[in-house]
């Protein structure tokens, strides 16, 4: 079964409904379906709340679709309040599910943990950030940076390309990116600019990375930062950049973001569930169909899979969390 486009890589706030489900459940063919791990039940059923990361939802709903072809009985809902938006929801008990384009943060463990909401942490998959510019721009290829600090950084006064570059054209900077609930802002500010949530203010901020594709893309001097999954999936409107974090310029790819290479804007995705909602045997199968398909639902919304060790420790969690759940 192939993912809808729509589906796959769509950034604004979304929800699989039960129609949307079971449409993809009759794509499918098959309840058995053809995906590797256990083959699900017909006598599931239920309401798995998924919330978070706008970054990590094209994930979450590759395995929510994927999920139902074997248990149409059980609706999945992902929303997209932003890794910092949908923390605040999961610690408060809103959700069964977190998903996350960056690790927890402290206060947020302490919300958790003062509202008696524990949780386990799933590395699911990698990304990398990728830095994007107009088609039209034919004088950027790297920037390295010490140069995206200087354009990015908190008070920054560069408004035009050829302050960045003398060598670059006397075109106006237009900015674009995610918004400050996004954990793709924490992330980006945290490596760029060496302080999480340390950034410019005058720039078109949004949640939904549409916006700024349109952004960009609609600007001769455009720019904008996003999960290079969605650089991907918009590849014939924009240019992407390469990066020199210290060892010259690097494209992101794969294999880029696999090894690491690719720095300082590769990194990991993850899933938080909640181990009260892990008790439901419809989140339990949910969590362990994700975990065990990983690499598939990966291909499928357009992200980098896990590398070998990655897939290592992910596997022992998995047996540790069913140990757990399943005793």
């Amino acid at each position: 079964m192939n993912i809808p486009t729509s589906l796959r890589r769509a950034k604004a706030p979304l929800a699989l409904t039960a129609a949307v489900m079971l449409a993809a459940s009759a794509c499918g063919g098959s309840a058995e379906g053809s995906e590797n791990g256990s083959s699900g039940s017909q006598d599931l059923s239920g309401t798995i709340k998924v919330d978070g990361s706008s970054t990590v939802a094209p994930l979450s709903t590759a395995a929510a679709q994927l999920f139902q072809q074997k248990n149409p009985g059980v609706q999945v809902t992902v929303g997209t309040s932003g890794t910092g938006g949908g923390f605040e929801k999961f610690c408060n008990g809103e959700t069964d599910i977190q998903d996350a384009s960056r690790p927890i943060e402290d206060d947020e463990k302490a919300n958790c943990e003062q509202n008696g909401v524990q949780y386990s942490e799933f590395q699911v998959a990698n990304d990398g950030l990728s830095i994007v510019v107009n088609k039209e721009n034919d004088w950027a290829d790297c920037l390295t940076v010490a140069q995206l600090k200087r354009i990015w950084e908190p008070g920054s006064d560069i408004n035009n390309w050829n302050q960045v570059d003398s060598s670059f054209p006397d075109e106006k900077l237009e900015l674009f990116g995610p918004g400050t609930d996004s954990g793709t802002f924490d992330y980006f500010t945290q490596s760029i600019n060496g302080e999480e949530g340390a950034s410019r203010t005058d720039y078109s901020p949004s949640e939904d990375d549409n916006v700024t594709v349109q952004g960009v893309s609609g600007s001769k001097g455009g720019m904008g930062y996003f999960g290079l999954s969605y650089y991907e999936e918009n590849k014939d409107k924009l240019k992407v950049l390469k990066v020199d974090g210290g060892d010259g310029c690097v494209a992101p790819d794969t294999a880029t973001v696999q090894d690491g290479s690719y720095k300082p804007l590769s990194r990991p995705l993850f899933i938080y569930p909640k181990a009260s909602s892990l008790d439901k045997p419809e989140v339990l199968a949910f969590v362990e169909y994700y975990v065990e398909n990983n690499a598939d639902i990966a291909s499928k919304a357009q992200f980098v899979p896990l590398n070998s060790t990655q897939e290592a420790e992910l596997n022992r969690q998995l047996s540790n969390l069913k140990a757990q759940h399943t005793s």
